[in-house]
């Protein structure tokens, strides 16, 4: 097996691709997945520096980065059914955070899915998939979306955010407007998610005059988070699920929440879903769907094991408007 090691806490330089490892084996409830993709994202970058070293539970060096696959089931834990050896599928973290950049995966079979037969790309089902999925559960979970409800998604290109205006659209959102810093204008405008209106985050107000929302989505952070309570109308919701911004020391105003009637509510997955396992199925078949249809288009970039470097520098630069993606050397 082949797989892209973080030797130890520090910038890009730190991945290490090593070709000469033993084939993992699934255990009861596990699956073994023959990986032809894996996801690059933001936490991947964060795991990478050591921001969470600290913090129970986190993946000390060495260890394999990544927390999404797509790729064929290799073989079978016990007890596992619903899944066939061969079978294209999607996986997602049992919220460690690690192992997704290698040649073959051991995943939950619970956090599995299939897309055999969907006619979806795995470069773009492991980018959107699992996203989407949670953006279902904190739609459905979190933000209690009713159908008519508008939506707000901060950071519109982002990985998370781009798993949300299509769920919202299929579970009858009316209307999602995407935010994006004014250097992205041009790339929102030109995405093919569906969002009805991309607009400058800088400019909320000037651009969105007296429109309110039901639910925003913020995995920005920083001023934007209380600048939405500007937009947010009594009885709305705002889910704060991360924060690309790095600002750190931001506070929420109690007094604001109980003045204006809104309500902000923390949304990180790794943590909820453990929690909360029996929204997961509904949730990786809403996104399914929701890629199938071609609510999830993005633009994915495919890089192999040993750009692993690279795709971590073009995320720290912010210069993808799209999602990268891993696959082993041939």
């Amino acid at each position: 097996m082949q797989a892209v090691h973080v030797t130890r806490f520090g910038d890009p330089a730190v991945l290490k691709l090593i070709t000469d490892l033993a084939d993992p084996v699934p255990g009861p409830g596990e699956v073994a997945i023959d990986v032809s993709h894996a996801a690059v994202g933001l936490i991947d970058l964060y795991l990478r520096q050591g921001r969470y070293k600290d913090q129970p539970g986190m993946p000390q060096p060495p260890f394999v980065s990544g927390l999404e696959v797509a790729g064929t089931v290799r073989a079978l834990g016990e007890s596992v059914t619903g899944l066939s050896v061969g079978e294209h599928v999607v996986a997602l973290s049992a919220g460690t955070g690690t192992g997704g950049y290698a040649s073959v995966y051991i995943a939950k079979a619970a956090l599995s899915v299939s897309i055999e037969g969907r006619g979806i790309d795995p470069a773009l089902a492991v980018s959107v998939i699992p996203n989407a999925a949670m953006a279902h559960v904190a739609l459905t979970r979190v933000a209690h979306l009713a159908e008519g409800d508008s939506v707000l998604v901060h950071g519109a290109l982002g990985g998370l955010a781009a798993g949300f205006p299509g769920v919202a659209k299929q579970l009858g959102a009316s209307r999602v407007v995407g935010t994006v810093l004014p250097g992205k204008l041009a790339a929102g405008r030109a995405s093919r998610l569906p969002y009805d209106q991309i607009v400058d985050s800088t400019e909320l107000l000037g651009v969105l005059g007296d429109e309110k929302f039901d639910v925003v989505i913020d995995p920005v952070g920083g001023t934007l988070r209380t600048r939405s309570f500007e937009v947010m109308r009594p009885g709305s919701r705002l889910i704060a699920a991360g924060n690309a911004s790095d600002d750190w020391g931001h506070e929420v105003d109690t007094n604001q929440l109980w003045f204006r009637s809104i309500t902000v509510s923390g949304y990180n997955a790794g943590a909820f879903l453990p929690a909360h396992p029996q929204a997961v199925p509904a949730a990786l078949a809403s996104a399914v769907e929701a890629t199938a249809a071609g609510l999830a288009q993005i633009d994915v970039d495919v890089l192999p094991f040993s750009q692993a470097v690279t795709a971590h520098q073009r995320m720290e630069s912010r210069e993808v408007n799209g999602r990268i993606a891993l696959t082993p050397e041939a």
